[in-house]
């Protein structure tokens, strides 16, 4: 015959027991209640975040990262089901695809209709007809200045970032694929039709930058620069440099120059592996809501253009201002997306990146 529990234990031993027993089943309801996104900075604003988290009572785990390269390196060092959302960039959702990696979300669950059609990337996307990620945010690189500096009709043309006449003043973005693509859209080339054929011609105007910039820097000490005044034009920024420095530093700028410039589009998708795709999706839709929308243009950590057209009614008309919503349809007209390279086109674009690096 079995003993009771009240007759094998003290009572203060039941106590204990009972509260181990408590805090493991708590611990289990939390693991079920968290998600984990692998993110852009953009996604790790408390402001942009914890309304999901509050209004579905759960803990978002988000993980940072920079470069699709870098993501897909993590994810290869996870177990699967370890990852539940994927934020990416939007001409690499097709590698993840072929890697497998995400679910297909029901069209009928989508704002689609709602995003912008020059953003939508179907191809990009979606393949033979069932979509794995949708466009929650874009931008340019392009030219920012700051306008009590610099003559503002001088930065409508490209052809200005490898001239003398603000030699000294100009900083470089350390970027190689935008600053290629951009420099190749300066020449007259299409992003989506270089070959290694155009890159003397490219090289030749990234040396002539090269000559006459201040320095060749990353985002942080590219902005921190143009903020304080140490440079005056950033060649490769954009509203996600100066956006957010509207308030405080309205004497920064930037425009789509008349040859164009690089449109970026990030991507957000759930991956197939996740064991909690309903939340997953859940989230997804937060994120491409007009409200959700309206906090990732605005994140902290970079504004940019939100991909939901409805997302208008929750900015400000400060906001709206500083990310140019009323030329949006003229800027997707005249930008190009980022160049999609093979192996070899990557890395002699590398080459002539780091060619320019030592000149």
């Amino acid at each position: 015959m079995r003993k009771s529990i009240s007759s094998g234990l003290s009572r203060s031993r039941l106590l204990t027991t009972a509260a181990a027993f408590a805090a493991i089943c708590a611990t289990s309801v939390r693991a079920e209640d968290e998600l984990n996104a692998l993110v852009w900075c953009d996604h790790t604003d408390p402001v942009l975040i914890e309304p999901f988290e509050k209004a579905n009572n759960i803990k978002v785990n988000l993980k940072e990262y920079e470069g699709t390269g870098a993501g897909l390196s993590i994810v290869e060092q996870s177990r699967p089901g370890d990852w539940d959302v994927f934020v990416i960039d939007g001409v690499d959702v097709p590698r993840a695809v072929e890697m497998d990696l995400l679910a297909e979300l029901p069209a009928d669950a989508l704002p689609s209709a709602d995003i912008f059609p020059e953003v939508r990337m179907e191809d990009n996307n979606a393949k033979d007809g069932n979509i794995y990620a949708v466009t929650e945010k874009f931008g340019y690189n392009t030219i920012s200045y700051d306008k009590t500096k610099v003559d503002p009709a001088d930065m409508e043309d490209l052809s200005i970032i490898w001239s003398d006449k603000y030699a000294g003043r100009i900083a470089l973005y350390d970027y190689y694929l935008p600053m290629v693509g951009l420099t190749g859209i300066g020449i007259g080339k299409k992003t989506a039709e270089l070959t290694e054929a155009d890159l003397p011609a490219i090289k030749e105007k990234l040396f002539a930058m090269k000559k006459v910039a201040r320095q060749v820097s990353d985002v942080v000490a590219s902005q921190t620069a143009l903020a304080t005044g140490e440079v005056d034009i950033l060649v490769g920024g954009g509203e996600w440099i100066t956006a957010g420095l509207s308030a405080e530093k309205p004497n920064l700028d930037w425009t789509v120059p008349k040859q164009g410039a690089l449109r970026w589009a990030q991507s957000i998708g759930v991956f197939k592996d996740s064991t909690k795709q309903e939340l997953a999706l859940k989230f997804v839709q937060y994120i491409l809501s007009p409200e959700g929308q309206a906090r990732l243009a605005t994140s902290s950590c970079y504004w940019a253009m939100p991909a939901n057209a409805k997302a208008g009614e929750h900015l400000t008309d400060a906001q709206k201002a500083a990310l140019r919503w009323d030329k949006q349809a003229d800027y997707l007209k005249n930008t190009q997306l980022y160049p999609v390279v093979d192996g070899d086109l990557d890395a002699a674009m590398q080459d002539a990146w780091t060619e320019m690096l030592q000149k």
